[in-house]
């Protein structure tokens, strides 16, 4: 998450609208795979889906599948916002368009700019997304403004423990497990570190680098460490042999590989074993505490196509999907399916406690690694 805005500024706002105009002060970039542009006529197809039955999105009688079919086939396509790998979006896309020949207008971008881009739709009254994929902790940020509703699915009930909330607004399609990866050209793997507390060898003096958003993570290892311990912790690691944070954990990831940062402490597991697979010089490990974070799906309270919406989050937590997600190294959230790392033991990003204390942590990962780290 990226929270560098004037707070004061922002005082009394909402979260997921702080986070917004935050956004824009930020005059971010955004990474676009096909955009959906708003249409003149919106205004009443906006009261068109108000006034809709939509009662399939909690119907769960014999009959819903059918029923489910037959309402997206008329409707015909439907917008997806997400912040999925931009090299795997389109794999996870065509089956579905092939199966039942509904048009996925996708729009990719980082979690952030999905996030300010549904806000700011909402609140011009011109709503174009119906489906909304991204991290769970910006995906809480939207559901506090209302900006989502409850789904009932069959395929809930085989999903992992933490990947479906009690008011059911989102559910999680894999988990971004945060792993740790080096340049098997400059590192053996005999050499590398056990514990955290290796790292303080000074033989990883100016090797190590981190992605410069990586509070969700920090907070976490630091709270399983013990606060104070986790904190003075990572201030001495800094402090004794540097660390180097990068924006965005494909980058750090792609430095790596071309041995710029030998070791990084914070990629997305999927990243490293891809390209270890296809023959480049990255592999990863992972020291405990693992860190994990859902990557949820929603279906947006203002819906342009709802039913089309539906099919495809169905499409999403099938086992075919599931497995076809572990097939690309991900984490997948169906126990229906065999996960690709067996025996890794995860710890979970609650959302809702990232949301209530992200001022907190996001000082405290500033002041004790990225004010003292070489940042690019």
């Amino acid at each position: 998450m990226n929270q560098y805005f004037n707070r004061q500024q922002l005082k009394g706002l909402s979260m997921a609208k702080q986070w917004f105009f935050g956004l824009i002060l930020l005059n971010a970039f955004t990474v676009s795979v096909a955009v959906a542009q708003p249409s003149p006529g919106n205004t009443a197809s906006v009261a068109q889906v108000a006034s809709a039955n939509t009662n399939l999105l909690q119907y769960d009688k014999p009959d819903r599948a059918d029923k489910v079919l037959e309402s997206a086939l008329k409707e015909g396509t439907l917008t997806l916002y997400t912040a999925f790998r931009p090299q795997d979006l389109p794999l996870i896309i065509a089956p579905f368009e092939a199966k039942y020949g509904i048009k996925v207008k996708a729009w990719r971008s980082g979690s952030n700019n999905v996030t300010q881009r549904v806000v700011r739709e909402a609140a011009g009254k011109r709503p174009e997304v119906d489906v909304i994929m991204m991290p769970a902790s910006e995906m809480e940020a939207v559901y506090r403004e209302k900006l989502l509703q409850p789904i009932t699915s069959p395929l809930t009930k085989d999903l992992i423990s933490s990947a479906l909330p009690a008011h059911k607004n989102w559910a999680t399609v894999f988990m971004n497990v945060t792993v740790h990866s080096y340049n098997t050209q400059l590192i053996k793997k005999e050499d590398l570190p056990k514990t955290y507390n290796d790292l303080l060898d000074p033989k990883w003096k100016g090797k190590l680098g981190v992605e410069s958003k990586a509070e969700e993570w920090y907070s976490k290892v630091v709270t399983v460490m013990g606060e104070e311990k986790g904190t003075k912790y990572f201030r001495e690691l800094v402090t004794k042999n540097g660390m180097s944070a990068r924006l965005g954990a494909s980058l750090l990831h792609n430095l790596v590989i071309a041995g710029e940062v030998p070791l990084a402490m914070t990629v997305y597991i999927d990243l490293p074993e891809k390209d270890k697979r296809a023959g480049k010089p990255v592999d990863w490990f992972a020291l405990d505490p693992v860190v994990a974070q859902g990557f949820n799906m929603s279906i947006a309270q203002k819906a342009q196509h709802p039913h089309a919406a539906l099919l495809f989050y169905d499409y999403m937590l099938s086992p075919e999907t599931q497995k076809l997600l572990a097939s690309l190294h991900y984490y997948p959230a169906s126990t229906k399916v065999t996960n690709p790392y067996p025996n890794m033991k995860i710890e979970v990003i609650d959302p809702v406690v990232t949301m209530d204390t992200f001022t907190k942590w996001t000082k405290s990962f500033d002041d004790v690694v990225i004010k003292n780290s070489s940042s690019k």
